[in-house]
């Protein structure tokens, strides 16, 4: 080939494809800053606080101003007693004593007492002169209590003020013992309290009769109980009946003890009797 000879172009073919440009790396996602928790209520809490102190202030400075409104007088017109006593002719006759039962109660407790049936025996210590018909507290809570130092205090706190108490026997072990027990006036009501405490336990404790009794006509919330027999080997059984009542500072509080079953006319019309005279 001659050095003139121009030597032919290569045919022209499809321009090349540059690369595509690298994917630029993934950026991890930046972390989102969360809003502290509890600015919010913080923020409406101070807010109501505010509103609630200036209220109080405002309504306290509307107050100050305004002028004081007078009480009314204490001491009022046709509230008193008359100014001039009632003449005799018109004063109320005083109460009768034979109605004023405070007269009856304040006297000798023992008078009434219910009166022993008729062919009663009277109590070993009425027949040795030991009866006069009061009986010591420390007595009375010794014969009829399990616990008589407990009931000893308890009667001392309710201010007992005097036990009249009348006994007697029938048949070959039937004893039977009335009691009144009189309490003084105070702060506290010591004859409603007894009446209450004694009520309460009788149909649910072990030392209860473990019934709810049954009314006695002409109290309003008196009750007498039967309680179950009770029986010891070598001993004969023991039936109990008991009725309580209260009426104003007074309770009565009936006992019978036997070795055979007590019928429910039994204590039910003593404790009737025993109301009447009270």
């Amino acid at each position: 080939m001659e050095p003139n000879d121009t030597i032919p172009a290569a045919p022209e073919g499809p321009a090349p494809v540059p690369p595509a440009p690298a994917e630029p790396p993934a950026v991890a996602d930046a972390p989102v800053r969360r809003r502290p928790r509890g600015r919010t209520t913080l923020i409406i809490a101070a807010a109501a606080l505010l509103g609630i102190s200036g209220g109080a202030a405002v309504g306290y400075g509307i107050q100050a101003e305004r002028a004081p409104t007078p009480l009314p007088a204490l001491s009022q017109p046709g509230l008193g007693h008359p100014a001039k006593p009632l003449s005799a002719d018109r004063a109320p006759a005083p109460l009768p004593a034979a109605q004023d039962r405070r007269v009856r109660t304040d006297g000798d407790l023992r008078k009434l007492l219910v009166d022993r049936p008729k062919g009663a025996k009277k109590t070993l210590t009425d027949e040795l002169g030991l009866d006069d018909g009061w009986l010591p507290l420390d007595q009375y809570a010794e014969t009829y209590y399990d616990d008589p130092h407990f009931m000893f205090e308890s009667f001392s706190e309710l201010d007992l003020r005097r036990v009249a108490s009348v006994g007697w026997r029938q048949g070959k072990h039937r004893e039977t013992g009335v009691q009144l027990l009189q309490f003084r006036s105070g702060d506290r009501n010591g004859a409603a309290e007894h009446f209450g405490d004694q009520l309460m336990y009788m149909p649910w404790d072990r030392n209860g009769a473990g019934n709810q009794g049954d009314p006695v006509k002409g109290s309003r919330e008196g009750r007498y109980f039967l309680f179950p027999v009770e029986r010891k080997a070598g001993y004969l059984p023991s039936y109990r009946a008991r009725a309580l009542a209260v009426r104003g500072d007074i309770v009565l509080d009936i006992n019978i003890f036997d070795t055979v079953p007590i019928g429910k006319k039994d204590i039910r019309t003593l404790a009737e009797r025993q109301l009447e005279r009270l």
